[in-house]
């Protein structure tokens, strides 16, 4: 993490704007360094008078600014009709009944014991976790039959029930979704990679919709286990939602898509140099001859070169490293550090184990001349 300040008046775009000014001086570090931003799309960075992205393009013209390309892919999956809307918040209603009691919570988790289930909690919904939907709906596809037994009696139990297709269509397509999301994630995610995850993903959605109305579902583990409960209205409702699924990530990705991202960028050895602009053959030969070319190189050795094609390997598309950044921090600042589980036996002995060799060579360090 570069830098992390607090703001201590409000969060607007501006006061946001001048906090990163007033570092990048006190670091000495040029403002027309920054080539891209990624932002989470807040009304506060992408205002159209005083956000910061506004305020960040007057003073760097020419930065690349983009919505981060995980935000918005949740943004996406969050976007459910009517029906399946009511399946996941079924889901979610059993998941809070059985977690919200910790008597009840206990007597779940004994309950899977006995019925040797490979998993004894389920996994509660987060909203603003990214992977959280995915992660609750594959916890409870799994632990499906004991917790329709754990609820025998309950009007609960008959909601669920009613929505059984709904809930197991609905973890195979968050498990998809899922997938997309950590392509999307690490940070050496770059536009060039990006760009391929979205585009191969929306090229899957058509043939998803055309495999479940023939009852293919070799693409859908979960839609499998109970293909004999499936009507054709069900069907029709899953196709229809990949459908708009479809629309909706062409429409918000259509910068991404429409991104013309030079084929010598990509793949430079491959390409012919008759190919690509006049300007840059002669310098794209060179590099295509060079035998012992390294990374760190192509800067130095090729500026021309690198000045047009820095853009799509160096900027960040998404705010994953800010995200990922606070998660720690959050995590040290946190009491869950302190959580040593004593009552399992090991936890200490292999902390102290693992720690054994570092302990050994510090001992040695600071061991006095002559003694043993």
């Amino acid at each position: 993490m570069l830098f992390a300040r607090s703001l201590r008046t409000d969060t607007k775009g501006e006061t946001i704007f001048n906090e990163v000014v007033t570092y990048f001086k006190e670091s000495n570090i040029p403002l027309k360094n920054i080539i891209a931003c990624a932002t989470n799309g807040a009304p506060s960075m992408t205002g159209k008078y005083k956000g910061f992205i506004t305020l960040l393009k007057k003073a760097v013209p020419e930065v690349f600014c983009i919505h981060c390309v995980i935000h918005r892919q949740h943004l996406v999956a969050k976007q459910l009709g009517g029906r399946l809307h009511d399946a996941l918040s079924v889901v979610i209603k059993v998941v809070n009944h059985i977690k919200s009691n910790s008597l009840r919570d206990c007597l779940f988790r004994e309950f899977c014991r006995e019925n040797g289930e490979e998993f004894e909690r389920l996994v509660m919904h987060t909203e603003v976790r990214w992977l959280s939907k995915g992660n609750c709906l594959h916890r409870f596809t799994k632990l499906w039959d004991s917790i329709v037994l754990f609820l025998a009696n309950t009007q609960l139990r008959e909601q669920l029930l009613a929505a059984k297709c709904d809930v197991f269509y609905l973890s195979d397509i968050f498990e998809k979704t899922n997938l997309l999301n950590k392509q999307l994630q690490g940070k050496h995610s770059d536009l060039i990679s990006s760009k391929g995850a979205i585009t191969a993903f929306l090229r899957k959605l058509p043939l998803y919709k055309i495999n479940i109305r023939r009852r293919a579902f070799e693409q859908f583990p979960c839609l499998t286990s109970i293909s004999s409960d499936l009507h054709d209205d069900d069907l029709a409702l899953y196709a229809e939602y990949l459908e708009n699924l479809h629309e909706n990530m062409q429409a918000r990705f259509s910068d991404l898509l429409m991104m013309d991202i030079p084929t010598w960028v990509a793949i430079p050895f491959e390409v012919n140099a008759a190919d690509v602009d006049i300007s840059l053959q002669e310098t794209l030969i060179e590099l295509q001859s060079d035998e012992i070319l390294h990374a760190n190189d192509t800067a130095k050795k090729y500026p021309l070169l690198w000045d047009k094609a820095q853009l799509y390997v160096i900027a960040f598309p998404s705010s994953y490293l800010v995200e990922s950044g606070f998660s720690r921090v959050l995590h040290l600042l946190s009491k869950a550090r302190n959580r040593l589980d004593i009552v399992k036996k090991g936890d200490l002995r292999l902390s102290l184990i693992a720690m054994e060799p570092n302990i050994k060579k510090l001992a040695e360090q600071h061991q006095p001349q002559g003694s043993h």
